[in-house]
Parts: structure tokens; C-alpha cells; sequence
């Protein structure tokens, strides 16, 4: 790719950055698109107006200042401050945002170093012969290390870059983990009592011959924990009760939408259309149906929870709460039964973050799905080999025109190439791209997490590999080392293949960081898609009183992006430093544009407590390996043997940080240690209202399945309790 054809597909999505920017900047100020653009704040509104709180005044007159952009949001939700962000949103989004931080100050510090030494070195080499002024045609390799000579003294700049780069990588990812492990441990010893701290899961429950499973729970922690032993849930089987469920809330929605076209004054359309509606459209019918909906479920639901025991409806599974945060410990990290696959224990997810048809999923059919999901990614990885084959074919132009010769007289035409091979590419792979996260989401549920929470870190993990292998290797190894991929196998060839395939494609993630990183940013901002939608349900629906659905912030799609990027950037920093404006640019639109979603648009949904950064911290070391490798490489076949000697302990010392690292953080994120723990259980003595979170805590895991539904009208004798305290 030739210098013109980037600067072609900079201007393109600079173009479409300010565009959808501009548009945001107006649209948020109109009233009616409050949805799209707060939809926490109208949900706080709706909640504190539904508990009787008021409604608050809204200034619906014209003001010409709504139809003119501004940037007064960028700078509100620059000010926000870090602890305000921990209790509007969580910790999970403040490690989130603190991804754009570290990044940010690794590629500031990185982007110094190669735009300012690094590039002039590249660029006054003579390796490749190109005129030194025709600079608009120049090839973009021109600035990357290919155009220092063979055996240069020079290279010892980009290998001294290498050390001091790995050196504020690794002290900036120590700082970034020990400033979130411990914020982690200050937000638990802020937070008040929680019910998963006191709260283990037990799967593989034995059966006892004439005994419920939760007969046979009660009795097993009495006689274990007796001093610390509170309550328990047996888990049930409630498919068919969340499907009727899911039926009669559908219905619901539908006859309040007939209600309210019922309430209103018949106009011309309804004397049009009237003599379309039949028995489907009438109130008393439709009310009918939903008082014969929530019968069925009452029905099932006592079939479940009566006197008698039946095991045929119950799982082997049950949440047991403990007095005191350290007896759920002990119970959760001690072996509780002679068998070893019995009595199984793990943490508690919280009670809104529960994947609750999980349970019904034995150990058998759990270990046959993930090796199903296993077969499944491997298969999605090579069948996307597809669209990377042909993406590599549109950014070379003399391939595309071997592959289709009547294109030629087109292609010759300067725009049309700069276009073809500087923004397509990245456009096409960028669409096929949109379909993994959604497809690794589905196959993480399939495996039998416990939890939204768990499914979605897997998630996470597998679209993050996806992305590393399909977009990276697969389009540096579709090139010229393609071919050599039986020589990769062998693992002393691997530097010398990746030195000699990765910098030829810095030019394709250069316009890929541009399209798919500036142009995601901008499109997430304008959120034009859920804007166009509202338009759609607001012409077919007119229920203003329907509950507003505020979306969560996908964790499992926009992480992988984030440490995606980071990957190039560190591959690329001495390779190609031409790329790192371009990221340090994305990081920082990042940071501006996810606070203010946070802020305004997506709502936790869980909190895990900071337990992403560790993907993260993953993420970035292998991408330092992965740079070491490659300068291996690089200096060999740049006939400086030395430096690629010495190059060899860098790697080392990064996987001795890691080790350093794994042992000194990694246990803060997976438990909480037992002096934090003991201290809040001496804390919580002195609270006037722990026998109020016992109370609560002893029903806080009650299947929602199992709760009364009230929709229909007639719902009074709806309202008693199905459960007793213990089940």
C-alpha cells in the first residue's frame, strides 16, 4: 500500500468519525431520543416516579441551541473522577476504562520513542531503492524497519527500543494490577453484606434412598458446620415454568398495547383497519388468556414446591448460606465429602448474575458440550479463513487483477485502487467480524457456567484468541509465509517466518486500526442502530408506560477489540512505528467515548469485581513475547547476529515478571484472603440490621421461576408466598 491509498482511508473514516460525532452532539439533545442516549438516567426517573418519588419537570420548549453540536458532554464525562465511576458503575467498569489508561500511557511512551527515533531511522535507509522524494507514492514500507540496510549499524537503536519498550510495558501492567487488586480489596471492605459472600454452591449432591436432596443438604451441613451452617436452596427443574413465564409476559406487553389503542379516540385508520380485528384483538380475551397463562404456572410451580419430596423435580445442586463470610469460606475451599466427585462446592454468583438453567446440566453432559464447543471454534476459525483470503486478495491489486482480468481498466483508475485496496479490506473483514462475538457468546453458554458473569469472561477468552489467530495470523501467514506453514511447525523456523511475514502487513492493521478502531468508536457514540429501531417500535407501539430496557456494556466483544489493538501496536512498535499515532489516538477517543456509555447508556448487570484484568495482563504479555520473537527474527535476517543473541533473554525476563506477577496478584483475584474476610465478619457483628440481611439472605436465592407472577387483573390470590424459607 502506498502512502496515498492510508491517507485515503484516514480521510474516509475521519470523515465518518466527525459525521457520527457531529449527529450524536445533536441527536442527544432531543428529548424523544432520551432512550438511545440515557436510558439510565429515564430508567432512574421512571423507578423514583413508579415509588411514588414525583415526576420531575422536563423542558419540552423549542431551544435553537438543541439543533447545533457541541462538545459539553466530552467534557463531563472527562470530569467524571474514578471513585465517582466505582459507585455509578462498578469495578468492572472502572478496570475497563483503566484498559484505555494503561494503554494510552504504554503507546504515549512507545509512540515518542518510534515516531521520533524509531521512524526517521527507518525512513533514511536505502534496503528497498525507493525515490527518497516522491513521497505520495511512496509504499508505507518504506517507514518500517524492511528499509534499514542488512547488517546497519542502526539496528542497534531498534534492539535498545526493544529493552527500554518491554521495560515500561512491564512496570506500567505492575502498577495497572496492583492499583486494581487493590481497589478490589477496598470495594469489599466498603461494601455493605452481600449474600454471595456468605453463599456457596454445592453440586453433586449423593442421593439418599426415601430422602429429598435438600433433606439430605440440611442434614449433611448440620452435622458438618454446625456453628456456622444457616439455610439452603435446592436448585429445581424449571424450564417449563420460565417458558410459560416468558408467554405470559409477552402476553402481558400485548394487551397493554391493546388497552392503549383501545383507550384512544377511534380515528380514521381505525375505522379503516376495524374490520381487520377479530377475536385476537379483544381485552377480554386477551385478559382471559393471561389468568389461564398464570394458572398454569401456579399450577406448576406448587407441582414443584409441595409438601411431599420429589427428587424427579429437583437438582442436585443447592445454594448453602453460612452466619459469616469465613464460614463460606472454609466450606468453599475444603473437600466436603470421602468422594471426591460428591459434594462439590464454588462460588456463588449474585442472585441477578445466575445462569439458572445451567444446573439441570449434569457433569457428563457439561464435559461432552465443551469438547462440542471446542470441535465448534476450530471449525469457525478455518471456515473464517474465507473472508481473510479474500481480504489479502483486495489489499494486493495485482492479485485481484489476476483473479478477475476485467477489472483491470477499473482498478487502473487512482481513486478506485486507493479505495480497493486502503479502506476495503478492513471494511469487509471488520463485517464478517461483527458475527464472533455473538457465536463465541452462544457456544460459552453451551458449556454450563453457573453464571452471566463466567459465560461472558469465556467469551471474552475465545473471541480474544479468535481475533489474535484469524486476524493477525492468519493474514501475516496468507502472504509469503503462507506457504511455509509446515516449516512453522517446526519451532526453531517460527522467529525467521514471522520476521519475514509480519512487517509486510503493517500497511493492512494500519487501515484497520483506522476502520475498525475510529469508526467502532463512532458508531458506538451515535448508537444509530437503537436509534432507528426506537423509531420503528415508537410507529407500532404507544405504550408509554412499557419498562425501559437499559442495555449492559458487552464486555466479550469490546474487551478482545481493546487488547487486540494493543497486540499491534506492541508487535508493530519497532516494526512499523508508523502505526502507533494512529492507536494512541483510538485510546484516547476510547477513553472519552466508553465513560460517557458508562455514565449515561449501559447499566451493570453483575460485578465480578475487577476479575477481567487478568485476561488482560495475559493479553499484553503474550503480545510482548510475540514483539521478542520477532525481533529474533527480524535481527537474523537482517544479518546482525549479536543483537539476536542478546535479544533472547528478554523474553525470559517477560515470562519471569509474569510468573512474578501470577504469584503476587492472581490469588487477590480469585478469593478474598482471610484477613479481609475475618475483619468484615467483625465489622458486621456491630451492625443493628444483620438479622434483617439474615432474613433476606435465607430467600436471596429463590428461583425466580418459583416467585408469584401477577399480570392479569384478577391477581390477588397471586400474591402469597410459594416457598418456605428452606426448600
Amino acid at each position: 500500500m502506498i502512502l496515498s491509498a492510508l491517507l485515503t482511508s484516514v480521510g474516509i473514516n475521519l470523515g465518518l468519525c466527525f459525521l457520527f460525532f457531529t449527529l450524536y452532539s445533536v441527536l442527544r439533545k432531543q428529548p424523544w431520543n432520551s432512550a438511545v442516549y440515557a436510558p439510565r438516567q429515564l430508567a432512574k426517573q421512571t423507578r423514583r416516579s413508579q415509588n411514588g418519588g414525583g415526576d420531575e419537570e422536563e423542558d419540552d420548549f423549542f431551544n435553537f441551541d438543541m439543533l447545533l453540536p457541541s462538545a459539553g458532554w466530552v467534557r463531563r464525562a472527562w470530569q467524571v473522577s474514578e471513585d465517582e465511576l466505582l459507585c455509578r458503575s462498578g469495578l468492572d467498569a472502572v478496570v475497563f476504562i483503566r484498559i484505555f489508561v494503561f494503554s494510552s500511557r504504554v503507546f504515549a511512551i512507545g509512540g515518542a520513542i518510534g515516531i521520533f527515533v524509531l521512524l526517521p531511522v527507518n525512513y533514511l535507509g536505502n534496503q528497498l531503492s525507493i525515490d527518497f522524494y516522491d513521497l505520495p507514492n511512496k509504499n508505507l514500507e518504506t517507514f518500517s524497519i524492511s528499509n534499514v540496510n542488512d547488517g546497519s549499524n542502526w539496528l542497534w537503536v531498534h534492539f535498545s527500543a526493544a529493552y527500554i519498550f518491554t521495560g515500561v510495558v512491564c512496570y506500567l501492567l505492575y502498577y495497572e494490577y496492583n492499583h486494581i487488586s487493590l481497589r478490589r480489596i477496598a470495594s469489599f471492605h466498603s461494601s455493605p453484606p452481600q449474600p454471595r459472600h456468605y453463599t456457596i454452591v454445592v453440586r453433586g449432591i449423593p442421593s439418599s434412598g426415601g430422602r429429598s436432596f435438600s433433606e439430605t443438604v440440611q442434614a449433611f451441613f448440620t452435622d458438618n458446620h454446625p456453628s456456622t451452617y444457616l439455610s439452603h436452596m435446592v436448585v429445581h427443574r424449571t424450564s417449563k415454568i420460565r417458558s410459560l413465564i416468558k408467554d405470559a409476559e409477552k402476553l402481558y406487553k400485548t394487551l397493554a398495547r391493546v388497552k392503549s389503542q383501545s383507550s384512544q379516540q377511534i380515528n380514521k385508520r381505525d375505522r379503516l383497519l376495524g374490520f381487520f380485528r377479530g377475536r385476537d384483538t379483544d381485552v377480554s380475551h386477551y385478559e382471559q388468556k393471561l389468568e389461564d397463562l398464570e394458572r398454569n404456572v401456579r399450577i406448576e410451580q406448587h407441582s414443584l414446591t409441595g409438601e411431599l419430596p420429589n427428587t424427579s423435580v429437583e437438582v442436585p445442586a443447592a445454594f448453602v448460606s453460612f452466619k459469616s463470610r469465613f464460614g463460606a469460606a472454609v466450606a468453599l475451599h475444603m473437600q466436603q465429602g470421602v468422594d471426591p466427585t460428591e459434594w462439590l462446592t464454588e462460588e456463588a454468583p449474585e442472585p441477578r448474575d445466575i445462569h439458572w438453567s445451567s444446573f439441570s446440566s449434569s457433569f457428563m453432559k457439561r464435559w461432552i458440550s465443551r469438547i462440542v464447543v471446542v470441535v465448534a471454534c476450530v471449525a469457525l476459525t478455518i471456515l473464517f479463513l474465507i473472508p481473510v483470503v479474500l481480504v489479502q486478495g483486495l489489499a494486493n491489486l495485482e492479485q485481484l487483477e489476476t483473479w478477475f482480468p476485467f477489472l483491470k481498466g477499473i482498478l487502473d483508475l487512482t481513486i478506485v485502487s486507493q479505495i480497493v485496496t486502503g479502506y476495503l479490506p478492513s471494511l469487509i473483514l471488520q463485517l464478517f467480524l461483527y458475527l464472533v462475538p455473538p457465536v463465541m457468546l452462544m457456544l460459552s453458554s453451551m458449556e454450563g457456567y453457573l453464571s452471566s458473569s463466567s459465560t461472558e469472561k469465556s467469551a471474552c477468552t475465545k473471541v480474544l484468541w479468535f481475533t489474535i489467530w484469524n486476524i493477525f495470523f492468519a493474514n501475516v501467514l496468507s502472504g509469503s509465509a503462507f506457504h511455509q506453514v509446515n516449516i512453522f511447525l517446526e519451532p526453531k523456523n517460527i522467529p525467521k517466518i514471522l520476521a519475514e511475514a509480519v512487517p509486510g502487513q503493517a500497511t493492512f492493521f494500519i487501515s484497520y486500526v483506522v476502520t475498525s478502531g475510529w469508526t467502532k468508536l463512532s458508531s458506538e457514540i451515535s448508537q444509530l442502530t437503537s436509534l432507528l429501531w426506537s423509531y420503528v417500535t415508537g410507529v407500532f407501539s404507544s405504550n408509554d408506560d412499557e419498562e425501559i430496557d437499559v442495555p449492559k456494556l458487552p464486555y466479550h466483544s469490546e474487551i478482545p477489540r481493546i487488547l487486540f489493538f494493543g497486540l499491534l501496536g506492541t508487535t508493530y512498535f519497532f516494526l512499523a512505528p508508523l502505526i502507533l499515532p494512529f492507536l494512541l489516538i483510538y485510546f484516547c477517543i476510547g477513553y472519552i467515548t466508553f465513560r460517557n456509555q458508562l455514565l449515561n447508556v449501559y447499566e451493570p448487570k453483575y460485578e465480578t469485581n475487577g476479575r477481567f484484568w487478568p485476561i488482560v495482563h495475559g493479553s499484553t504479555i503474550f503480545s510482548l513475547i510475540l514483539m521478542h520473537v520477532i525481533a529474533i527474527g527480524i535481527f537474523g535476517l537482517k544479518k546482525l547476529p549479536l543483537a539476536a543473541t542478546l535479544t533472547v533473554p528478554l523474553p525470559i525476563l517477560t515470562l519471569l515478571f509474569n510468573e512474578y506477577c501470577r504469584r503476587r496478584f492472581v490469588p487477590l483475584f480469585q478469593y478474598y484472603p482471610t484477613e479481609s474476610i475475618v475483619k468484615k465478619d467483625k465489622e458486621d457483628q456491630n451492625r443493628p440490621n444483620m438479622a434483617e440481611f439474615y432474613d433476606k439472605l435465607v430467600t436471596a436465592y429463590r428461583d425466580p421461576a418459583l416467585l408469584p407472577v401477577q399480570y392479569a387483573r384478577n391477581s390477588s390470590s397471586l400474591s402469597s408466598p410459594l416457598l418456605n424459607s428452606q426448600v
